[in-house]
């Protein structure tokens, strides 16, 4: 239980209320406009005085610019999933990447069943959510035909496709044992309510998600940790969790990320003026706490290699010793470092405007993610191939190593892209409004040339084991090493030029 360094969102939880549809496209319309990250919308298909979900998303996408959507969960026994698949990398494409997939085992059984749906047990539920997982990634990953034989769903030649411009989170509602250990497992980020996981219940759910993340070979500082909240705002603090003026709200906030590393909270709200007081009073003051605990832990480990979740050294390859250059290249203690000004003294369109550096690299963060999962499947493949030796499964496996080849060959390009369109455009930009900067950027720019060898590594030893199959082993070496270096020089990007973007309202 720890802060795992996650960017902070804060959003709002609308409900889909036919009758008050307009208000909740105000409301919506507010939100982007205010500077809040997120919004949830319940799924309940069986509910006639409901919109239904995916329509009112869309809707949504079309009525606002920035601000990230996702339904709060989805009911997936009314929502199959090769279906759902396309939908969400559909919505992802028409809204320009800002569509997050919160997944339900489900709920409320009759209504299920009323609609057609069927009547699980929870142990089926829980089981037809895992095949469910497995069907969206093989859906939105480049290959051949697939072919899914599960108890619950099956696919039978079903060709890959659209693809999410941006690797869309799977975050899990999950609150007892076996979701919690599916979720630590499988998924990209854990949604629980705090109507049925009060604050006090957090640390042991968590403790049961990272222990099957760890014993999955996963870092559990890779999945998000989003709370959807609820409270009242009044003069007086009250005895309850969210019941006080924003000061209150404020610390309660900040104690759940600071020790169970949730970083997005998604507030139930039907009033413009609480709406407002959250987004304009309680995010920034969060947002301002939690970064200086931060950078209080950043100058306490001065002079030290940084380390990353996992514990290994910026430049370091696990069980290795830096790569060529890498020992100084990305050394935090020689990096530049600038005085900082309160970010929170912008406004909050400056600081929206600051924060989109942050959004940029966090597609690169989760893209990482789902490289080291292609890996853990082929692995997998491998293990099953072995076992089994039938012809099927070898064929099986080919294609595996065929579509991580593709996948981190795609995001090898992306990356070199990125950092191109930094040294090119949003470099020489900064440097030109505030000379002081310059010994960032120029320490900035070395650190690309060092990342850009490891991406070099990396394409040869994909190489290597389309060849040789038995060659995983130095992809995986490679992947742990250009995670390392990466994570390490976004941070310290991010903590840099943040404040700067913002302040200078420069566009990037």
């Amino acid at each position: 239980m720890a802060d795992f360094g996650h960017e902070l969102w804060f959003g709002a939880f609308l409900t889909p209320d036919a009758a008050g549809h307009h208000r909740i496209v105000r409301q919506a319309v507010l939100a982007d406009e205010i500077g809040l990250d997120i919004i949830g919308i319940q799924d309940h298909p069986y509910l006639p005085s409901f919109l239904d979900t995916w329509t009112l998303l869309s809707a949504l996408a079309g009525r606002t610019e920035r601000v990230r959507l996702f339904p709060d969960v989805v009911n997936l026994p009314l929502r199959p999933p090769a279906v759902l698949a396309r939908a969400a990398a559909s919505l992802d494409i028409l809204s320009g990447g800002r569509v997050e997939l919160g997944l339900g085992s489900g709920a409320f059984w009759d209504g299920i069943a009323a609609m057609g749906g069927p009547r699980h047990s929870p142990g089926e539920a829980v089981d037809a959510l895992e095949e469910a997982v497995a069907v969206l990634r093989a859906l939105w990953t480049p290959g051949e035909d697939v072919r899914f034989d599960g108890r619950h769903y099956r696919l039978e030649g079903a060709r890959p496709g659209p693809f999410p411009p941006h690797p869309i989170g799977l975050w899990l509602g999950a609150y007892k044992r076996r979701m919690l250990e599916l979720t630590g497992r499988l998924g990209d980020g854990w949604v629980p309510s705090s109507g049925y996981a009060a604050p006090g219940e957090l640390g042991a759910m968590s403790e049961i998600l990272d222990a099957a993340a760890e014993r999955a070979g996963r870092d559990p500082a890779g999945i998000r940790r989003a709370y959807n909240i609820e409270g009242r705002f009044s003069g007086v603090a009250g005895e309850g969790f969210l019941d006080g003026p924003p000061v209150v709200w404020a610390g309660q906030l900040t104690e759940l990320a600071l020790r169970h590393g949730m970083s997005v909270f998604v507030l139930a709200v039907d009033d413009d003026r609480d709406l407002k007081v959250f987004a304009e009073e309680v995010a920034p003051a969060v947002r301002e706490a939690v970064a200086r605990e931060r950078g209080r832990a950043t100058r306490s480990d001065a002079g030290r290699p940084v380390e990353i979740a996992g514990g290994t050294p910026a430049g370091a390859a696990p069980g290795k010793g830096p790569g060529p250059g890498l020992g100084t290249g990305l050394d935090d203690a020689t990096r530049p470092r600038l005085p900082k000004r309160d970010i929170a003294a912008l406004t909050p369109q400056q600081q929206a405007n600051g924060r989109r550096l942050v959004l940029i690299h966090d597609h690169l963060r989760r893209e990482l993610t789902q490289i080291r999962d292609a890996l853990g499947q082929v692995a997998a493949g491998r293990s099953d191939a072995a076992a089994l030796r039938s012809m099927i499964n070898q064929l099986t496996m080919r294609q595996n190593y065929w579509t991580l080849g593709t996948f981190c060959a795609s995001y090898c390009r992306l990356l070199t892209t990125h950092h191109t369109i930094e040294d090119e455009h949003m470099f020489p930009m900064l440097t030109a409004a505030q000379e002081s900067l310059a010994p960032v950027v120029a320490r900035l720019e070395q650190e690309h040339e060092v990342i850009a060898g490891v991406l070099t590594e990396l394409d040869a030893a994909l190489v290597a084991m389309i060849e040789d199959p038995d060659r995983l082993d130095g992809v995986r070496d490679q992947v742990d090493l250009l995670s390392d270096v990466l994570l390490s020089h976004l941070r310290y990007e991010e903590e840099e030029l943040v404040e700067p973007i913002a302040r200078l309202d420069l566009d990037i």
